[in-house]
């Protein structure tokens, strides 16, 4: 297999922080009780991991009184969100680690240009302490597993025999046509459904739905959890909205899946009182 980080240039100052950290510490932005819970998984955390891309987004044109996807902007997110995740798993693949876990996608659009962003991925790589039945824990295209769940449903989601593959995401910028003047005239007093924002909304958030199961089918995963669907209106005005679909990809670690019985856990406090 061929090296999927041929073509990743690290800054020399991650490449030396991850060298110092391989030599005397970890670092994680994991809780205390996450990161008690994915040791007891089986993982060893080794490293704050991270990917940043700033990036340039462009200006399309769109038409005022029609639904569309907005491709060039839709390509814009997508590739600048792909470029922060590859650097933050070669950081990954540097310090030797088996995935990422408790992985944060962030936006930052900055006041030095109205239409440039940072794209942010941070994460805490983890290595196992034992190999699985089939050798390795990274995914089919040899790279580190991550996930955004959280270390208490990442420990869940091991002790009950799946294994996260990736985060998966798809994501649709999409114009929603506005209404003509007797359309709005009409509907003023009235209860009644708006047709065109109806499909708008619906069409954007399946197209974002489709795109990130299309890269869990990749990942050969069995299915997606932990699936959030966010309206992300940025910086482009009411009617030009960004819907994206992110969660992690998982598949089976064995055919047996033992599912822990849910415990009543009563707290010792009066409620604050």
């Amino acid at each position: 297999m061929s090296d999927p980080f041929s073509g990743v240039t690290l800054p020399q100052d991650a490449r030396d922080r991850l060298a110092d950290g391989r030599k005397h510490l970890f670092t994680s932005d994991l809780s205390v009780n996450e990161f008690l819970l994915v040791r007891q998984a089986g993982f060893r955390p080794v490293g704050l991991v991270l990917g940043s891309s700033v990036y340039h987004v462009g200006i399309q044109a769109r038409k005022w009184s029609q639904n569309m996807e907005l491709d060039k902007l839709s390509q814009a997110m997508y590739h600048a969100r792909e470029l922060a995740m590859t650097r933050m798993e070669a950081e990954a693949d540097v310090l030797g680690a088996d995935g990422v876990v408790g992985v944060r996608l962030e936006i930052e659009f900055k006041e030095y240009g109205n239409d440039l962003a940072e794209f942010v991925a941070v994460g805490t790589a983890v290595v196992a302490e034992e190999k699985p039945e089939n050798g390795t824990w990274r995914n089919n295209k040899g790279l580190p597993f991550t996930s955004d769940l959280s270390g208490q449903d990442f420990w869940t989601l091991i002790q009950s025999g799946y294994l996260p593959q990736g985060l998966v995401m798809g994501t649709c910028v999409y114009h929603i046509a506005h209404q003509g003047m007797l359309a709005s005239l009409s509907n003023i007093g009235a209860n009644a459904e708006i047709p065109q924002f109806t499909e708008a909304l619906y069409d954007a958030r399946e197209l974002a739905m489709g795109r990130m199961q299309a890269e869990a089918e990749a990942l050969n995963a069995e299915g997606i959890v932990g699936v959030q669907l966010l309206s992300l209106p940025h910086r482009w005005g009411g009617h030009t909205t960004e819907f994206f679909a992110i969660g992690t990809a998982v598949r089976p670690l064995r055919e047996d899946h033992v599912i822990a019985t849910p415990s009543l856990v009563l707290p010792l406090t009066d409620g604050g009182r």
